[in-house]
């Protein structure tokens, strides 16, 4: 029987998962093509960044310039070497913005404390996705939005095909081509307000909300949050 507690192992995986992106973080800016690629869909879904903003994995801050301004914004990531190299590019930011080293699955913030959440290219990342997606419906303020730019498995039989072999070995660098990341998020409590295509099926700009409660709903069950999916998927 293992005498390793459930914290313990919490404690291992956030080390292994912080040293990976320390490493990645040395030549994050040059691999990193879908700031070339990508640039205009994620301006066009960060527009709708509204009041207090949280953004987790904020990397190397190239997101940063993106983001409308006169915000107020927490960037937070688990690897202290990308928040160094975010730094430069959060001073150039026309607004308020924090950068703090937090693990995204156990955020140290109070309940309904945001009232936007933006990932970009996470939940590819994160161990354990859903879990990751409840913390940022727990620290959403009731009527707040989830942005996300996110790379998911096609529905195409020969490319999800293709993203299961590359995750083979992109696993090893701690990325995972194949995650079912819209079902996640409905998983998560969100409802899907909007899904666009930046690449085939593949590359999604997917909006969300956490819906307020009606006045007759229990505490219960508004902290349950709903659980539909009803979408269409807007190709470009």
């Amino acid at each position: 029987m293992s005498s390793v507690t459930p914290s313990g192992r919490r404690v291992s995986v956030r080390r292994t998962v912080s040293k990976i992106w320390d490493l990645r973080a040395l030549l994050y800016d040059v691999c990193e093509g879908s700031d070339l690629r990508r640039g205009p869909a994620k301006a066009e879904l960060f527009r709708h960044m509204r009041g207090r903003a949280l953004f987790v994995a904020v990397g190397t801050g190239l997101d940063i310039k993106r983001f409308p301004p006169g915000l107020e914004i927490v960037g937070i990531d688990i690897s202290e070497t990308m928040l160094r190299r975010a730094e430069p590019r959060a001073h150039q930011y026309p607004g308020p913005l924090k950068l703090l080293q937090m693990d995204a699955a156990h955020l140290g913030f109070a309940d309904a404390s945001f009232d936007t959440a933006v990932t970009s290219c996470t939940m590819c990342s994160v161990p354990d996705p859903v879990r990751t997606l409840r913390e940022l419906y727990r620290v959403l303020r009731p009527g707040g939005s989830l942005l996300m730019f996110e790379h998911v498995r096609s529905r195409n039989p020969v490319f999800g095909l293709a993203l299961d072999l590359m995750t083979l070995w992109t696993r090893l660098s701690g990325t995972e081509m194949n995650r079912d990341t819209v079902q996640n998020v409905v998983a998560a409590g969100f409802r899907i307000v909007s899904i666009e295509s930046a690449y085939l099926d593949i590359v999604l700009a997917i909006r969300g909300t956490k819906d307020a409660p009606p006045k007759n709903h229990t505490r219960r069950e508004a902290q349950r949050g709903p659980r539909g999916l009803t979408h269409t998927l807007t190709v470009r």
